[in-house]
């Protein structure tokens, strides 16, 4: 072990051949697997990672144009702590499926209209698009937009869920939040298929402790228990030497996970306890406020977010979010919303007193019916 930190520590890429990539891409590997049968090591190896570049691998290469970046992240950063709202688009989510609208786009900058106070956070929003459609289309509505480049990858189409080109994708957006991070920028991700119904900064802690918080799939009720499956399609991150260390290990840990998706790889880092190591402050993002469809808040009158997770196509999550956008204006235009709410929000009742009750999301139940097209 000690040789391998040694090694990685004296490397530097810039004048290395290709030769000593692939190196490098095997000692990840070695350092990874005795990583996993020794967890004791993993501290006096963790911050060799720290100040080197990400291996190669099949993962399309990503052209960062710096200066159009730190452009586009800078006039979308919050002037008090450089935070910045990112998503990222390709033109199966900007356009209609099938000539049908809504798009994907569209339900999502339709939350910022009408949720509690949320438009103004449209101007800290980065819309980062994966092809030229989607791109034009973001300019077009006068957003804030980025053009990520890819090499020999055409991320254009609808990635269906698990297959090999959204694994893929996946680990593109991976490595360029990972670029940003390493420019001193904070953010909140946000997958395109949710919808924002309040402000979630209320929600979140800013005591300049928490490093990582994150969404889950189903919360088991202790926001630091390392248990919680967590859910990479929201979460706020700070951007210092510890987060940046874990996200280059997460991206590294790519060569050894065949098969699996990003998240499935933070989570198993996550348990495995690597983000204690790194001596990270997680936090775990209770599904009453940032809840899915894979676990409804059962109080509307503190949702933050609705996710269209645990569902497999666009068309499924478009018309799913459509009913929880119809949802939303009924409980606001109801005897329910504005001031009575706050009123019953004191007696701490329920959806079930309040007779709320969120549509099923039959379309997204259905899509996993559906053969796979990839």
């Amino acid at each position: 072990m000690h040789h391998i930190c040694a090694y990685l520590n004296n490397m530097d890429f810039s004048k290395k051949s290709i030769n000593n990539l692939v190196l490098v891409s095997v000692v990840f590997t070695g350092l990874l697997f005795i990583v996993t049968w020794n967890p004791t090591a993993l501290k006096s190896a963790i911050f060799s990672f720290q100040k080197h570049s990400t291996s190669q691998s099949n993962v399309p290469n990503v052209t960062m144009i710096r200066d159009e970046l730190e452009a586009a992240l800078s006039n979308a950063a919050m002037a008090t702590d450089k935070t910045v709202i990112i998503t990222i688009v390709n033109k199966a989510y900007v356009e209609p499926h099938n000539d049908q609208y809504p798009t994907m786009l569209d339900l999502f900058l339709e939350g910022f209209w009408v949720g509690e106070e949320t438009r103004s956070l449209l101007d800290h929003l980065l819309v980062v698009a994966m092809d030229q459609t989607a791109y034009d289309r973001c300019s077009f509505r006068r957003l804030n937009c980025y053009r990520l480049l890819t090499d020999g990858v055409d991320f254009t189409e609808e990635k269906l869920y698990m297959s090999q080109d959204f694994i893929k994708m996946m680990w593109t957006r991976t490595r360029f939040l990972l670029d940003v991070l390493k420019r001193g920028y904070n953010f909140i991700f946000t997958d395109t298929d949710i919808i924002w119904l309040r402000n979630p900064f209320p929600r979140l802690r800013f005591n300049g402790t928490d490093d990582l918080q994150i969404s889950t799939d189903n919360f088991n009720g202790n926001p630091r228990s390392q248990k919680n499956p967590i859910n990479t399609g929201f979460y706020h991150i700070r951007a210092n030497n510890k987060t940046i260390t874990l996200f280059q290990i997460w991206y590294a840990t790519r060569l050894n996970s065949t098969g699996l998706k990003e998240q499935d790889v933070l989570g198993n880092l996550i348990y495995k306890r690597v983000a204690t190591e790194l001596g990270l402050n997680l936090r775990f993002l209770d599904t009453l406020y940032f809840s899915g469809f894979c676990r409804d808040s059962k109080d509307v009158r503190s949702v933050v977010t609705v996710h269209a997770n645990c569902c497999r196509s666009i068309s499924a999550k478009v018309a799913d979010l459509t009913a929880v956008l119809k949802d939303w204006k009924r409980f606001k235009q109801s005897k329910l919303g504005a001031s009575t709410a706050k009123r019953m929000a004191a007696q701490n009742t329920t959806n079930a007193v309040f007779k709320f009750k969120w549509s099923n999301h039959i379309a997204c139940f259905n899509s996993w019916r559906k053969p796979s097209a990839n």
